[in-house]
Parts: C-alpha cells; sequence; structure tokens
C-alpha cells in the first residue's frame, strides 16, 4: 500500500524527466507512505516513477519500490495489495525461469507474472491494485486499476508526456500541467456528488476506469481496454434453492474475510453494529489467530433526530466476538474543525459528509497501532440494503411505462405548472417519458432541471439541452446488452458498481483512510463475492420486500439475530442540525462569497436553497468553493498532518 508517481516523456518531445521532479510530485502523498520512498528515472531521463511506502506486506527493504526485475528490463511501481500472492508466487516459482530478491513481496510477484502472462495477468489477481509497469524493451508504459476501482489511479496527457498518480495533487505540480475547471465535470458532479470516471473536475486530469487498463507507447500512442465487468463472471443462479445460495453466500464472504487478513501487521475492523461490520467482525474472529482484534466505531456527542448513535450496538458486538473495543465520539467543533484538511486529502470535491467519520474513524485506529483496517463497503449495493431503493421499486410503476403515455405527460405538465419541476419524482417522470431509467444512481442530488436554476447564465447557456444522462448511456447501454437478468434492481446494482462505488464510496475510504497511513479493506468488494451476488435472481434479493433477505439468511447464526433484524441505519453524520447552528452560517457565506467572485452559480438561487435548508445541496456546493479556493485559486501542496508525528509516523 502506498502512493506512486510517475512520467512517461513520448519521442517527439525534448523534456526530461529528473529525480527531482519525480520527488517533487510525490512528496504531495507523503501521508500514504511514512515508511519509505524510492525513485527511478532511466538514464536517457524519459520515463521516471515514484513511490511512498506505507509498509504491509513483506516489510524488509528488499521489498521497496520502485522494483526491477532480474536485468532491469521492467519496472513496477504499484499501490494496493493482492491477498493471492502466494498462490500465484508458487505456480511462478513451478513454471522457472524467474529469479526472486524478496521472501514474499507481492510486488516482486507482480513484476513476474506480467512477464510470465503479458497483460492477462490482471486476471489471476485477487485484491486491490493501481499499478504502473514500465517495460524497456518494449518501451511502453502499462497502468491497470482493479476491477471494482477500490484504489484510485489519475492520469494526465500534455506537452508530449503522460503523468500518472494516485492523486491529483502530485499531477498537479507538473510546472505545465493545466489548473483549470472542467465544466462538463462540474455538471455531473452536481447530480452525482462526484465526478463519474473517466473525468474529474479538473479539466485535462481523467480517472482510469475500475477495471480497466492504459497502454502509453513511445510514440504518443494510448490504447485503453476494460478487462472485466460483472456481467462477463456471473452464473444465474435461476432454480437453485435459496438455502444453497445462503451457504454459498457465506462460504464466498468467509473466504474474502480470510483472504482480507493477508498482511505482516495488525489488521483492525471498522465496526458501526450494522449487519454488514458485524458480519466482517463475526467472521474475522472465527479462526485461531484472531484473538484479540481490534475494532474501532464512531459516534456523535449530543443526541440528533437525522442520526442516532449506534455505539452501543458496537460495543456488544465486540463483545460478542470477544475483540477489543475502541471508539471515539465527535463533537460539532471535531466536524467543522477537520473541513480545510478534509478538502486537502480529496483532490476534487466527494460531497459526502461521511467523510468526516471515515477520517475520524481511520485515525483511532492509526493511534492505537493499527495500519490496515476493514470495512463494510459494498453490501448495500450487492444485496439491496438501502430503504431508498425499497422506495424507488415501489415507486417506479406510479412513474413508468404502466400509466398510460398522455397522463404521463398531463401530470409532467401540471407539476410544472405548479413550480414543483425542480423535485425528483418530477424527473423520475421526465426520464420515463424520454424512455429512461428513472434511477440514475444512489447519488441523485441536483435534478437537470434544478441545474438551470443553481448555474450561472453562462453556464444555462453553455448547458441548454444537455443531460448527465450523457454520463450514465454508456453503462446502460452495457447493461442492456450484457445482464442477464434486466431487472430494476439489477439495474440499481449495476450503475453503482460502475458510478458511486468507485468514485465517491470507495474513494472517500481511500483518501480519509490514506490521509493518516491507514489501508482500508473491503471484503463484501472482492470481485468473486460480487459476481456471487449478480448471479442471484432479484426475487431472491427482494423476498417478501425485506432488505438483505438473502444475505440476512447467510449471516444468520454468524452473528445474533438482534443485529440482523434491527432497522437499517447509514454510518453518517448529523449534518441537517449541524446546519443550522455554525457549520450552516459558515456554509452559506462561503457559497455565496464563491458565488460573487465566479461564475459558476446563480447566486440567488443559491440563497433560495439555503433558505429552504437542503442541506444536501448546500453541502455539494459548498464542497465546490472550498474545493476552488483550494486547489484553482490557491496551489497544492503537501497533505501531511501535524498530528502524524504524535501518531510515530
Amino acid at each position: 500500500m502506498c502512493g506512486i508517481v510517475g512520467a512517461y516523456t513520448f519521442q517527439h518531445s525534448t523534456f526530461s524527466i529528473t529525480p527531482h521532479y519525480i520527488a517533487t510530485m510525490r512528496e504531495t502523498m507523503a501521508h500514504r507512505g511514512p515508511d519509505g520512498v524510492g525513485i527511478y528515472v532511466s538514464p536517457d531521463e524519459r520515463i521516471g516513477l515514484g513511490q511512498r511506502r506505507l509498509a504491509i506486506i513483506d516489510l524488509s527493504a528488499t521489498a521497496d519500490q520502485p522494483m526491477s526485475n532480474e536485468d532491469d528490463s521492467v519496472w513496477i511501481v504499484y499501490n494496493g495489495e493482492i491477498y493471492n500472492h502466494r498462490v500465484i508466487r508458487a505456480e511462478l516459482e513451478a513454471l522457472g525461469g524467474h529469479r526472486w530478491k524478496t521472501d514474499h513481496s507481492d510486488t516482486e510477484m507482480l513484476i513476474h507474472a506480467y512477464e510470465q502472462w503479458g497483460v492477462d495477468f490482471l486476471h489471476r489477481l485477487r485484491g486491490m491494485f493501481a499499478i504502473a509497469i514500465w517495460d524497456a524493451g518494449k518501451r511502453e508504459l502499462f497502468l491497470a486499476r482493479d476491477r471494482i476501482g477500490i484504489k484510485p489511479l489519475y492520469y494526465s496527457l500534455h506537452h508530449g508526456r503522460i503523468t500518472f498518480a494516485s492523486e491529483i495533487k502530485a499531477l498537479l505540480l507538473d510546472p505545465d500541467q493545466p489548473r483549470t475547471v472542467n465544466e462538463e465535470g462540474l455538471f455531473h458532479y452536481l447530480s452525482f456528488m462526484t465526478t463519474p470516471a473517466p473525468m474529474t473536475l479538473f479539466e485535462g486530469i481523467h480517472k482510469l476506469e475500475a477495471g480497466t487498463w492504459l497502454l502509453a507507447r513511445d510514440d504518443g500512442t494510448i490504447r485503453q481496454e476494460r478487462y472485466w465487468d460483472v456481467w462477463d463472471h456471473t452464473q444465474p443462479l435461476t432454480g437453485v434453492d435459496e438455502n444453497e445460495i445462503a451457504e454459498r453466500l457465506i462460504a464466498e464472504l468467509r473466504e474474502s474475510v480470510h483472504l482480507h487478513k493477508e498482511s505482516d501487521v495488525p489488521v483492525g475492523v471498522f465496526l458501526s453494529g450494522g449487519i454488514d461490520s458485524s458480519t466482517n467482525t463475526a467472521l474475522f474472529t472465527e479462526t485461531e489467530d484472531s484473538g484479540g482484534v481490534k475494532t474501532f466505531s464512531i459516534g456523535y456527542t449530543g443526541d440528533y433526530a437525522s442520526y442516532k448513535n449506534e455505539v452501543d450496538y458496537a460495543r456488544r458486538m465486540a463483545q460478542f466476538a470477544g475483540a477489543d473495543y475502541y471508539e471515539r465520539l465527535l463533537s460539532q467543533d471535531d466536524v467543522i474543525d477537520f473541513i480545510p484538511r478534509m478538502v486537502q486529502l480529496q483532490d476534487e470535491p466527494i460531497a459526502d459528509p461521511v467523510c468526516v467519520p471515515v477520517y475520524y474513524v481511520s485515525k483511532l485506529a492509526r493511534d492505537n497501532g493499527i495500519k490496515v483496517c476493514q470495512v463494510g463497503e459494498g453490501s448495500d449495493e450487492l444485496f439491496f440494503g438501502y430503504p431508498w431503493w425499497q422506495r424507488a421499486l415501489q415507486e417506479r410503476p406510479l412513474v413508468g411505462a404502466s400509466i398510460p403515455r398522455p397522463l404521463r405527460s398531463l401530470a409532467l405538465i401540471g407539476a410544472r405548472w405548479l413550480g414543483k419541476d425542480a423535485s425528483l419524482r418530477y424527473e423520475w417522470l421526465r426520464r420515463s417519458l424520454i424512455g429512461q431509467p428513472t434511477f440514475w444512481g444512489g447519488a441523485d442530488v441536483f435534478t437537470d432541471t434544478l441545474k438551470s436554476h443553481v448555474l450561472s447564465p453562462a453556464l444555462r447557456a453553455r448547458f441548454k439541452g444537455f443531460s448527465s444522462w450523457a454520463a450514465i448511456e454508456p453503462i446502460y447501454q452495457r447493461f442492456q446488452s450484457q445482464a442477464w437478468e434486466k431487472t430494476d434492481l439489477n439495474w440499481m446494482s449495476y450503475i453503482d458498481l460502475r458510478l458511486r462505488l468507485p468514485e465517491l464510496l470507495l474513494m472517500r475510504v481511500d483518501k480519509m483512510a490514506m490521509g493518516v497511513s491507514l489501508e482500508g479493506r473491503v471484503p463484501f468488494l472482492d470481485h468473486k463475492v460480487v459476481e456471487l451476488a449478480m448471479s442471484i435472481p432479484s426475487a431472491i434479493k427482494t423476498r417478501d420486500h425485506t432488505l438483505k433477505y438473502i444475505l440476512k439468511k447467510a449471516v444468520r447464526g454468524v452473528i445474533p439475530d438482534e443485529f440482523i433484524d434491527r432497522p437499517k441505519q447509514g454510518f453518517g453524520v448529523p449534518i441537517q442540525e449541524l446546519f443550522f447552528d455554525r457549520l450552516g452560517e459558515n456554509m452559506r457565506r462561503e457559497v455565496h462569497n464563491f458565488a460573487r467572485e465566479t461564475n459558476f452559480l446563480d447566486a440567488a438561487y443559491i440563497n433560495h436553497l439555503f433558505d429552504r435548508q437542503l442541506s444536501q445541496h448546500t453541502w455539494l456546493l459548498y464542497n465546490f468553493a472550498l474545493w476552488w479556493r483550494e486547489y484553482i485559486a490557491g496551489s497544492p501542496r503537501p497533505a501531511a498532518a501535524p498530528e502524524m508525528a504524535a501518531a510515530g509516523q
């Protein structure tokens, strides 16, 4: 686990890559790797690789990066963990022809796997990764991101070179990197709380999409390919008894949690007391080598109507599992004080307030000697876990094709006449009339109609007739052509697997946890678990309208019934209550000043949103305004936190 950076100058460019150039970009990510640093620059100064290391597997200096093969013809930097690295290494050793210089480094395994199988080595990996390989013989730079998008990888093409890094702030320190707002990215950000890959909010800087690789050649040509999509790996479980499905599911989860324990340093668990984190904890502690595992939980001081503390459930689950338990209760001051640091770590807005507790629970773990934690992301998206999904499925017939088209058209006209054209239900009706799915993902904040009000007149004119459907349509076409069961629920899971999970939920885990030099692992998103989950018929997942029906059946007996049957509560922030206090005053002032100083937003309509106390919408705008001041109007800088020294880093 680490932060990686690099650059490749194409043959027609005269730009020279120097150790200072790579080190300058690398040191913006010191928080990602306090355990070591490394640089490789080729003799001709055409390729440079850099890394900050967080040592997890094979802690020896021989496992440092950048790392090369026997004759220095292949070099690698990589961020992530390969949980089956020992199995692949054994296969390579049996094949022969490779000389090994480390005891059990997963990085060295990747080098020899690439030599042995070429780009197809990706299909053998079980883990999370962002990989960069320089093949000197072919003069090719190979970049790859893991199947689900657990680890980020950014790149930019400019001035005859390609640069890449784990964080955008590193790319911004290239002296020729333009630093301007991607206005189309902003348009989509307002919908999805993040920018959909391959876009970022920076013009000219891209995210490598989950499950894809990129190949850059010496002549400047770029090739990209998707190497994994879940629909290519499902085996429909139609006609299979649900008891058998539940048994297969718990067996796959048990194996995934076991694999995700692979480490040469202690591994902890984030524990909220919900079904997902409780399952992680219970499965983690089943084996004899798991005694005294440390679990970590976050709550809030005070009692808020919009968010009830779950720490009592977390304490009880830790006691049931025989785990050590640590918690921290956050105050309003903790939330407000963290916001500037949050903006630095995010690189581009991730407008989910859950970034706040994720950072603090990560810091709690790191302060207590833990470098790696398992987290529960992905379960809700795979197993029908959101009450809002349940409502969406129930309301779908009310706006769908079951209602005659003339009636839907009249309802749309009436809603517009009554001034209800900014509501999500209006947007669902509009989408159904033009043949689009009503569900555009678990983050669906500003509708296209609402954006026509909140954007400045200039952007309103630019995006007249444009829709964020442009970002969704390629994913929908893939769903329609490849999904074995084209149900609303499968679409909901698939769009979140392709957009919301990799670019919002997993991004917040990576950025906040790595901000304190902690690795987050997601057993529910092991690709084998994902492939099995997407092979389960929708009717079984939604049986009796019960959220997580099949998962609950699978884990009953693994965790106590009280954790299975209690009402769903997400990991959150009482942002609605904080909005009415000092945080709301700060937000209004910041966004209002931003709107006056720039030409992105309509200041009058922003005041209307604040007056209506729409906390989700205003939080999204607040994040954008803070990001602009930090990264567009200001300048990027290393994001290492003062408290890291106190944590022994």
